[in-house]
Formats: structure tokens, sequence, C-alpha cells
């Protein structure tokens, strides 16, 4: 018998909003049935987009995959498909993401780490060997370096024969976010979001099936926001790439149907749920009665839920399991369009097949087994989830306008406002779990001591000869490739990032030449420059 006193429970939301034992109709009085209800499928979409949401389409089942070299990364591609997943999701390693070839004596310790490696053109084609790219979805991972990417995946489906018209699949491409949360960014924040738009208003008009954009608060709360913070800094990003658009004179309803985003879904079941909700509701506001758009593919909030690593545990990881189920559902029923399910063993080492297995057999049980699908927003009318819901939007509403008043979001990043107020909200938190406030089981509460010692280790490196044969791939290219036509095309892409025209034709250029994703980068950092944060940042 464990001598341990049980936590105390919180009676508040993890973004603080007080929550009280029961709800009734003087809880949501004031809510106008016709826009703050509804029904599925209509405007606000606060009940979903669609109006049988699941009966008619499941969300998309993806699993967060890529390590070591193309060929490692393509096997477990192929395995998950073989298990029934319906889309792809790809990790990249931080020198692809930071634009390093992986022959740089910089990142000569990162290849292959926490994702796959991608020099050139002939990764590309190596993850995707035997993969059809017009009928299998990919989630990209990728943001300052996403322009040489989506022109690696074009040029790919250009050798393959397929037209990018049928291409599919999302690339982040979420600039903004990195130097709020995540810290893979570039140049500063000017040119990076022209590049970003110049990528977008290029999907536009030649490859209409990707999805140019997925504005991501995940890697904020895994940073430490609130689900109000997430939503609300999420959503402000979004309006700084609406702005930026049509202030470059294209329509919002030529490319707003085709952004989309990314959040994280954690512990906090219910608030979760009305995240998602609130967040429906608040971006067809914003898209109607702020930029005019028109169609109602604009003014619809797809999202992919991302399960989140942050809030997993090392000890007694088998409980992961658990916790990841209760965030999948917990996005099911917000209505998500696209989910991952987290293996457990995430937190201390890289996925095997067995955990990615179970994780996604974790998506099918809850959309075959238990009827959660055959109702569109089930929990809907509840006195409860609507009051939260509107709470929810009430409050990431005040945080928007806060980021309005002091000039929009690049100004608020420029200052670390939103950096200052997700540390302050990631420090508190920690101080809650050191504490014991704020339980975690098996791990402050609960908790077999004995696990202490059985602890796995951390496991992330890439082998030796996976990054050998990753380097002499890149070689090879080099050897064989005509440099004359590299550096001519380089030459363009650098002149024409001085001037005001659209880059990614010249990345895609580029690209056709086989120039690498750090002589790209590269040519974009001379003009450019690079971007330091502030102290303290």
């Amino acid at each position: 018998m464990s001598d341990q006193a049980p936590p105390k429970l919180s009676f508040e939301s993890a973004s603080g909003i007080p929550l009280r034992p029961s709800y009734g109709p003087d809880d949501v009085s004031e809510l106008d049935p016709a826009r703050d209800l509804g029904e599925p499928g209509q405007y606000p979409f606060t009940r979903g987009l669609y109006p049988t949401m699941y009966r008619e389409r499941l969300w998309t089942m993806r699993q967060y995959a890529g390590f070591g070299g193309p060929e490692d990364t393509n096997a477990r591609f192929r395995f998950l498909l073989g298990q029934g997943q319906t889309g792809l999701s790809l990790a990249f390693d931080l020198p692809t993401q930071l634009g390093y070839d992986s022959d740089d004596p910089e990142v000569e310790d990162e290849v292959g780490r926490l994702g796959v490696s991608v020099d050139t053109v002939e990764d590309i084609e190596e993850i995707f060997a035997g993969i059809p790219l017009d009928r299998v979805s990919t989630s990209f991972t990728i943001n300052a370096t996403a322009a040489p990417i989506l022109a690696m995946l074009l040029v790919c489906a250009e050798r393959r024969g397929v037209a990018w018209d049928r291409v599919r699949g999302t690339i982040q491409n979420d600039i903004l976010k990195e130097y709020i949360a995540r810290g893979t960014h570039i140049f500063p924040p000017g040119p990076a979001v022209r590049l970003a738009g110049d990528t977008v208003a290029f999907c536009c008009e030649q490859a209409p099936k990707v999805y140019p954009i997925s504005i991501s608060g995940g890697h904020m709360s895994e940073a430490g926001a609130s689900p109000v913070q997430e939503l609300a800094y999420t959503l402000a990003d979004a309006i700084a790439y609406v702005e930026a658009l049509v202030a470059r004179g294209v329509e919002v309803d030529r490319f707003a149907p085709r952004l989309s985003f990314l959040f994280c879904t954690h512990q906090d079941f219910f608030e979760e749920i009305a995240k998602y909700r609130a967040a429906r509701r608040l971006w067809a506001s914003i898209m109607r009665e702020r930029f005019g758009a028109r169609l109602p593919e604009s003014l619809h909030f797809r999202v992919f839920a991302g399960g989140g690593g942050s809030d997993l545990a090392r000890r007694e990881p088998l409980n992961n399991i658990v916790r990841t189920t209760m965030k999948l559902l917990a996005g099911v029923l917000g209505g998500v369009q696209s989910a991952t399910v987290t293996p457990y063993d995430e937190a201390f080492a890289l996925p095997t097949e067995g955990s990615q297995r179970i994780a996604l057999r974790t998506q099918q049980i809850i959309a075959y087994e238990t009827g959660v699908p055959t109702v569109a927003d089930p929990l809907g009318g509840s006195y409860f989830i609507e009051a939260l819901t509107r709470d929810v939007e009430r409050a990431a509403q005040a945080i928007i306008r806060q980021v309005d008043e002091g000039g929009g979001m690049v100004a608020a990043i420029e200052r670390g406002d939103p950096q200052r107020a997700i540390l302050d909200r990631a420090h508190r938190t920690q101080a809650r779990i050191a504490s014991g406030e704020k339980p975690i089981v098996g791990v402050n509460c609960f908790a077999d001591e004995g696990q202490a010692d059985r602890e796995p280790e951390l496991l992330h490196g890439a082998s030796p000869e996976v990054v050998a044969r990753q380097r002499e791939r890149l070689q090879t290219v080099r050897r064989r490739r005509d440099g004359a036509r590299v550096e001519a095309a380089l030459g363009a892409l650098r002149r024409a990032a001085e001037g005001t025209e659209n880059l990614f034709p010249l990345v895609l250029e580029a690209v056709r030449a086989e120039a690498t994703i750090g002589e790209i980068t590269r040519a974009l950092r001379e003009v450019f420059g690079e971007y330091k944060a502030a102290p303290g940042l």
C-alpha cells in the first residue's frame, strides 16, 4: 500500500479559467443560438466544418516519422502505410531545417538526429520511392527552408511525370512561430515572411492541392503556452500572413482555402475540445469580417492535431499510451481534420515500429470500434462545453486585441511579447510540477520509486554508417552535376532576392540544377542576412 498522499484536484482549466461543479442554462443564456451554436457545417462552424463530419470521411491518420538517411525514412513510411495509415508526416534533422548540408562541419553531430537528412532532390526521391505523390498526402515539418524542400518535392514529381496540380501535401512554412517558440529561423522576419508568401502565391497558381502554409501553434504549446495562448498567438500569426498576402495583391479567396493550422492537444480534456470549437468560430469571423472573404472554404479552420510530446513521461512510459489516447479523443471530439498520436516512447527515444504501430492502432480503434465518429460534435449543446468554448474564445480575443494594438504580430515578436508570455507560463507550470501542485501520475504522485533506477536511456542518434552514406550521396551529386548551371541558378536567385519578384521559381530552378539546400540557403543569407534575437529571448 502506498503511503503517498493523493494529489489535490485542480478546479481551473489549463489556461486558468475557473471551473464550477455544475453548469446550467444561465451559463449560456447570452449565446446567440444561430451564431454561437448553429449546426455542423454552418457559419461560424463552431460545431464542425462539415454537416456529417466523420460519418462521411474520417480524419486523416498520420504518424510523425523521419530519421537517419532517406532510405531509413522510406522504410518506416512503407511500414506505416502498410499498417493502414492514411497520410504521412515527415520530420527533418536540424541541419536540413537550418539550411546546412550534411557535410558542413558546423552541424556534423546533428546529421540524421531527430529527423531525416535532406541535401538534394535525390534525397526526396529516395524518401518517396514507391510512394505515389498524387495519392498519399504528406505533411512536411519544415519552415525556414520550406521553399527549397517544396521545390524538391515538385521536381521529384516532375521527374516521375506527375503533374504539379496532382501533388498532395502540406508544408509548414510558418516562420513567425519559429521566432516565438522553436528557434529554427535563419533570416530576419521581413524577408522570411516574404519567402513564405512567395511560396504560398506560387502554389495558388501551380500546385493547387498543396497546402502551402500550416500556421502552427503546436510548437508554442510544446514550449509552454496555455491552450488560450496557443490559439491567440497562432491566429495572430495567421492574420499577419493574410495581411502580407493581401498587401502584395493576392485576392483573399484565392489563397485562404489553402491555409491550414497545426495545434497540439494536451491533457486538459474539456478545454482542448473547447479550444478547437472556439478556433473555428474565431477564424470564420476574422476571415469574413476582417478580410471580407466570401467563399465558405475561405472561412474554414482546417487543423492537424499533434499529440504533443512535452507532457509525456520517461518514468513508467507505458502510462503515456493512456495520455495520448485521451489527447486523440479530445481532438476528435473537437472536430479536427487530421491527427497524430505521439508514440509512448518519444519521451526518451526515436519511436520504434512497435510504438508507432500502437499509436496508429489507437487512432484506428477510436475510429472503428468506439462509435465516436458517428455524431458530429457530440458534446455540442452541453452547458459546460458551450460556456467553456465562449470563455476560451473571449480570452483569446483579448490577446489578439493586444497584439493588434501593439502594431501586429511581427512587431510583437520583435519586442519579444509572445516569447516572454509563453516563457513565463512555462516557468510557472514547471514550478507547479516540482511542487506537486500539478500532478503527473507515476512521476510526482503515485510514483514507483524503483522506476528511478530503471529509466530508459535517451536514444536519438544516427549511426556513423548512416551519416557516411548520406555524405557520400551528396558528394556523388556534386561530382555529377553541371557546376556552371548551379552557379548561374544561384546567381539569379541572389539577384532576385535583392528585388521584389517572387523567389520561388528561382529556388525551383536551383533545385532543378541540383543545388543543395545549403547552397540555396547561403545564397539567400548573403542578401537577407541572419536574424539575431534580442538579448534574453
